[in-house]
């Protein structure tokens, strides 16, 4: 089941101000969107709203299967759907746990388990650090385990933000062919928030700028 995310007449208000003003877009699938803007411009909320994580005030987000039919926010989407947030979240077990818990709470068996988390370590460059515990990872080292621990469902979404904050330059190299690997896949659509600039131009097939909560431009990278 190929999906299509649509975002149709996106408002946000906190506290009187509107965060996100009238957004609409159509993401096309297997491509990596950059969602860029300066801190405060709404990203993340957009991000998480285009992730089903947080509901708008007014206008609608919804995806279409292949049949172009929309469906319903049941269990069976957010199976499709995977947020890796700014600071991943990070179990005091090994690597290896870390990245299988998604598959083990939907009972996967063993030995799938194994061979799915032992790839997609392979794939983020863990693989020798499967057994170490996870705590025990550089900034970076967490990035790319987050990332693994969301491939590793096969999901047709993949939102990540700010994937590159607070990781060296060559855990960022390693993130950005990470991703572009994921793509040539084309196995998953990739929507990144971020306000790197570079790492953007080296991702990024479309860029979405966000400034006093509207999309300006929208730039093939």
């Amino acid at each position: 089941m190929a999906l299509e995310l649509i975002v149709s007449k996106i408002w946000k208000i906190y506290e009187g101000r509107p965060v996100l003003r009238d957004l609409s877009f159509v993401f096309d699938r297997k491509r990596i969107y950059v969602i860029m803007g300066p801190n405060g411009s709404g990203k993340t909320t957009f991000l998480k709203i285009c992730a089903l994580l947080e509901v708008p005030d007014k206008g609608k987000v919804f995806y279409l299967n292949s049949d172009k039919k929309r469906l319903p926010k049941d269990i069976n989407l957010f199976r499709k759907i995977t947020y890796v947030f700014p600071e991943v979240g990070i179990f005091n077990a090994s690597v290896f746990d870390n990245v299988a818990y998604g598959l083990k709470i939907r009972g996967f068996k063993k030995k799938e388990i194994v061979a799915r988390v032992e790839e997609v370590l392979d794939f983020v460059g863990l693989i020798h650090k499967k057994k170490q515990n996870a705590l025990t990872l550089s900034s970076g080292e967490a990035k790319r385990m987050g990332i693994a621990r969301a491939i590793v469902i096969e999901p047709e979404f993949i939102f990540l933000d700010e994937p590159t904050a607070f990781v060296d330059m060559k855990n960022t190299e390693i993130i950005e062919k990470i991703l572009l690997q994921i793509k040539e896949r084309e196995k998953s659509t990739i929507i990144i928030a971020t306000h790197d600039t570079y790492f953007a131009s080296k991702v990024g097939d479309i860029i979405l700028k966000l400034e006093n909560g509207k999309l300006l431009t929208e730039n093939s990278a």
